[in-house]
């Protein structure tokens, strides 16, 4: 019987991508590696036609179509790259492409996907509604679903990567960290390289709040998420590939998993030496490198981490700027507890030291003793530790919210609002679709009498928008206050019991 494997390296020779990119340069990263003190190169993905991994697969797979399915023509799912991936792949091959968006999907995409003659449909909220829409208009029409990830000619085209390094990589040894999102990249890339050298190690790296690969692997079977992050919309997937997850079963070493703000320090990483802006994903890669690198070390070998995408709407860079400082472990947030007297900030500030003060909030109130919320400029991420020690030795109460999520998003913003008239209050998170008229269904979903006490949005140019909601319900209501939410369906969590929200807002 044949070996599989063989076959998949069969495919990846033969690939068709080539058709349509040329080889992607592997580029030293010549400030990281300074940092992290081993030599580190980029495989420069972003530097293709769609600026994405993503157009090699669609290709290879559209690129072996019959002439009958050509004429047909083919429909697939997608938020963003692989979408553009078809799209380009039926400009060149003059094949039929009707691509099915999620309603929230950025304009930039759609409009990108149009651009190459694509039929574009908007339907449902995620990804999951778009995928089931367009399985029923492929029923309906006749067309050849191209999956994005789970189709043995998607891997292969990816697996051209894998190819390329082999080529470009001089070292015997060393380690390749690969985004991972429904596992077609670091499938392709994996059963390749290590089809011809079993001793270049492949690390995955995925998000911390979408890790469906490695959730799958401890559990020995693929594994559904019941959610999955929105910041790292690129590897968004709740749950994995049949054909991938059998491939990282025999072939990937390990696994990293990493926070928001650490992907938003890889993006300035890779931009410091390269001047390019990654989309999350893209830089999801660099990202699991620094994680791995912290804590296991790793300066018996070279790396190559995969820059995957560069598709970053320009309006989120604002919140990567943002959190980039804490993801490096540059800046520490705290909120002090300080008297209410003039004077206590100066004396405060004398407490903090030499150190950059990056944010200050504070509101008068009538009463002895006010709480601030204060951004700290850190040069190594100890310092934030012994800060904290040096402001409690000086008497002040202190509560690092550095980790704090909901105090990093919209609590930084809103200090002082205190109300304590707001009987009743409830605190929670929600995710909102991008998309007009979804503030007024979630209004529309609460009864007149449960009044919203606070409320906090900020667009971060994600599929979805974060809010903050305070919302006085009493006892007796509550079975019908959450009956509600579960009809609403957005997704929530109660944040009441936040300590943050208690010192700044209760």
């Amino acid at each position: 019987m044949p070996n599989p494997d063989f076959a998949y390296v069969q495919r990846i020779l033969t690939s068709r991508v080539y058709d349509v990119v040329k080889e992607t340069p592997l580029q030293p990263a010549p400030l990281l590696s300074s940092r992290l003190g081993i030599p580190i190169f980029f495989k420069r993905e972003d530097l293709l036609p769609i600026f994405s991994f993503k157009l090699r697969g669609a290709y290879n797979r559209m690129a072996h179509l019959s002439p009958a399915e050509k004429e047909r023509g083919v429909i697939t799912a997608s938020a963003g790259n692989h979408a553009q991936g078809v799209a380009y792949s039926g400009q060149q091959l003059g094949v039929r492409t009707l691509i099915v968006m999620p309603v929230t999907t950025p304009e930039i995409k759609v409009a990108a996907c149009r651009r190459r003659n694509a039929e574009v449909v908007l339907y449902g909220d995620s990804y999951s509604d778009a995928e089931a829409h367009a399985y029923r208009l492929q029923r309906e029409l006749g067309l050849t679903f191209i999956h994005p990830y789970d189709d043995p000619l998607v891997i292969a085209g990816q697996g051209t990567i894998g190819l390329e390094i082999s080529q470009q990589m001089r070292a015997e040894r060393y380690r390749v960290f690969v985004p991972v999102g429904g596992g077609g990249l670091i499938a392709g890339i994996a059963i390749f390289l290590k089809s011809i050298n079993p001793n270049i190690e492949i690390i995955a790296v995925e998000p911390d709040d979408s890790d469906a690969m490695y959730q799958s692997m401890r559990a020995g079977y693929r594994v559904t998420l019941d959610q999955v992050g929105i910041f790292v919309d690129g590897v968004a997937v709740r749950r994995v590939g049949e054909h991938t997850f059998a491939i990282v079963q025999r072939y990937v070493d390990d696994f990293v998993r990493v926070t928001t703000d650490e992907v938003c320090a890889a993006i300035k990483d890779v931009f410091e030496d390269t001047r390019a802006i990654m989309e999350p994903a893209g830089a999801l890669a660099v990202a699991g490198l620094k994680r791995y690198v912290a804590e296991r070390g790793a300066a018996d070998l070279p790396a190559v981490a995969l820059t995957c995408g560069a598709n970053m709407n320009f309006d989120r860079l604002r919140h990567v700027a943002e959190r980039a400082e804490i993801g490096e472990q540059r800046e520490a947030l705290f909120a002090v507890t300080i008297p209410e007297r003039p004077g206590s900030f100066k004396q405060f500030c004398r407490v903090i030291g030499p150190h950059n003060i990056t944010e200050f909030n504070y509101r008068y109130a009538p009463r002895p003793d006010a709480n601030v919320f204060v951004g700290v400029q850190l040069t190594h991420a100890n310092q934030r530790h012994e800060l904290a020690e040096r402001m409690r030795n000086a008497g002040y109460t202190v509560l690092d919210l550095t980790n704090d999520e909901l105090a990093i998003i919209h609590l930084r913003h809103m200090v002082g609002g205190r109300s304590p008239e707001a009987t009743d209050e409830r605190l929670f998170s929600f995710e909102f679709p991008e998309r007009p008229g979804a503030l007024l269904q979630f209004l529309e979903s609460l009864d007149a009498s449960w009044n919203i006490s606070l409320f906090h949005y900020r667009n971060h140019g994600s599929a979805h928008g974060r809010v903050l909601a305070g919302i006085q319900v009493p006892d007796a209501d509550l079975d019908r206050f959450y009956a509600s939410l579960a009809r609403l369906g957005y997704p929530y969590k109660e944040q009441s019991d936040n300590p943050a929200y208690h010192l700044f807002l209760k």
